[in-house]
């Protein structure tokens, strides 16, 4: 069923390329994606049902820690911090009555 439907997308769309998807890159890009918001490897074995760290390796790809950029906001009020929030942005820590949070670019 997964092929016909991404055979039916592709000549819509009119993109050849989509006919090279295999069911298991959504698998690699769960995996890595998860990966890369939770930086557990312990969670993502779980969340893929592997019994070995081994088996989640390979669909994990690992990147470069060294490349973590952040978007860093302050709040001071209730209502900003709950915009923030909102936004996707994480609390860190308070420092002078201001809130930090972040957000990965």
């Amino acid at each position: 069923m997964f092929r016909v439907n991404r055979n039916a997308l592709a000549k819509k769309l009119k993109g050849p390329t989509i006919k090279s998807i295999r069911l298991y890159d959504f698998r690699h890009f769960f995996a890595t994606n998860l990966y890369s918001k939770t930086r557990d490897l312990l969670l993502v074995k779980t969340k893929l049902g592997h019994k070995e760290i081994n088996i989640t390796l390979f669909y994990t790809q690992l990147f470069d820690f060294e490349e973590n950029e952040y978007i860093v906001k302050g709040a001071e009020t209730k209502d900003q911090a709950m915009k923030l929030i909102e936004a996707g942005f994480e609390y860190v820590t308070e420092i002078d009555n201001a809130k930090l949070f972040k957000k990965r670019k």
